[in-house]
C-alpha cells in the first residue's frame, strides 16, 4: 500500500513548491550536483549552456539553478555546511521526485537520482597532497543522523565499525560512527582513474570534531594520529570532510546513487592549509560536469 503524507510531515508551499528548497517538481533535474557554498552555485552554472537555465531559487541557505551542460540537464543545489541541512535536502529532493505532490502519495515506481557532492577536504595522510581530487569509496558518520532512521544497519558495515571503535578513543557519550559506501557505477564513473580514492570521514563540526584545538581543549588530543594509523583490510581514512556521510547513507535508504568528491585544500598532518583553492575546485566542478 501506498505512503499517504499529511500537511505536517511533508509541507508544500502554495506555490507547489516543497517546504525549505522552494523547488517544485518539475524544476529538479534528475542530475544533481551538491555543493556547501551558496555561492559555488553560481560557479557550476557558469558552465552550463548558454540560454538553459531554466530556474534559479534562493531560500536561506539553499541556492538552486536548473540548466543544461552539453545539453545533460542538472541541478546544482547548495546545502550550506553540515549533515543536518544534508537531512533536509535528501529528503526534499527525494520528494520532489517520489511523492505526488497533488495527491500526497508516495508514487507507484520510485525515480533514482544520480547527486554529486563537489567539496572540500583535510587529508590525514602524509602522502595526500593539497589540490588532490578524492573521491569517498567509504563514508564514515560521526554525525549520527542515521541512528533516526530504520534500515542503518542494513546499509552500514558493521566490523568495519567495530574495528574502528577499537582502534579510536570517542567519547562513548556521543554518536556510535557509522560506516556506509557510494554507489559503485556512480564511483567508477566518476573518479575513474585519475582520482584519489579513500575513507573519508564526515565530522559534525569543523573544530573540536576533526581535532582542532583553538582555545577550547578536545576529549582525545590524538584523535587524528589515531584516524592515519588506523587499518581495516584495504583500508585506511584519508580525509576530513562535514557531508558525506549522510548525502551516501540517506541515498542507501532511498534508492539514489550517490558519490562525494573533494578537493584537498588542507593537510593535517603536515599543518598547512591552501585558501586560494577556486581555481582547482573549477577544474574539478567540469570534471563532474562531464561524467555525470
Amino acid at each position: 500500500m501506498l505512503k499517504q503524507f499529511p500537511p505536517s510531515e511533508l509541507i508544500i508551499n502554495e506555490d507547489g513548491s516543497v517546504f525549505h528548497l522552494h523547488v517544485r517538481p518539475e524544476q529538479l533535474a534528475s542530475r544533481v550536483i551538491l555543493v556547501g557554498d551558496p555561492g559555488r552555485v553560481a560557479m557550476v552554472a557558469s558552465f552550463f549552456d548558454e540560454g538553459s537555465i531554466e530556474c534559479d531559487i534562493t531560500s536561506r541557505e539553499f541556492h538552486t539553478i536548473t540548466g543544461k551542460y552539453k545539453g545533460k540537464r542538472i541541478t546544482c543545489i547548495s546545502t550550506g555546511i553540515g549533515t543536518d541541512n544534508i537531512d533536509i535536502v535528501m529528503n526534499e529532493i527525494d520528494a520532489l521526485v517520489n511523492i505526488n505532490f497533488k495527491t500526497r502519495k508516495e508514487k507507484p515506481v520510485i525515480q533514482s537520482l544520480d547527486i554529486v557532492r563537489i567539496g572540500t577536504c583535510g587529508a590525514l595522510q602524509p602522502d595526500i597532497k593539497i589540490g588532490t581530487f578524492l573521491a569517498s569509496e567509504k563514508n564514515i558518520g560521526f554525525d549520527g543522523v542515521l541512528d533516526f532512521y530504520a534500515g542503518r544497519d542494513k546499509i552500514g558495515d558493521p566490523e568495519f565499525e567495530e574495528a574502528l571503535m577499537r582502534k579510536v578513543t570517542l567519547n562513548p557519550k556521543g554518536a556510535r560512527p557509522y560506516v556506509t559506501h557510494p554507489n559503485s557505477e556512480l564511483l567508477n564513473r566518476i573518479a575513474c582513474n585519475d582520482m584519489e580514492r579513500g575513507c573519508t570521514i564526515s565530522a559534525n563540526g569543523f573544530y573540536g570534531p576533526q581535532g582542532r584545538v583553538l582555545r577550547c581543549d578536545i576529549y582525545n588530543p590524538n584523535i587524528n594520529d589515531q584516524l592515519a594509523d588506523f587499518r581495516y583490510q584495504d583500508y585506511r581514512i584519508t580525509n576530513y570532510e562535514m557531508e558525506g556521510s549522510a548525502i551516501s547513507g540517506l541515498a542507501l535508504l532511498m534508492g539514489h546513487k550517490a558519490l562525494t568528491v573533494c578537493c584537498v585544500i588542507a593537510q593535517r598532518s603536515a599543518r598547512k592549509a591552501n585558501t586560494d583553492y577556486k581555481p582547482r575546485i573549477s577544474e574539478l566542478i567540469q570534471t563532474v560536469l562531464e561524467r555525470i
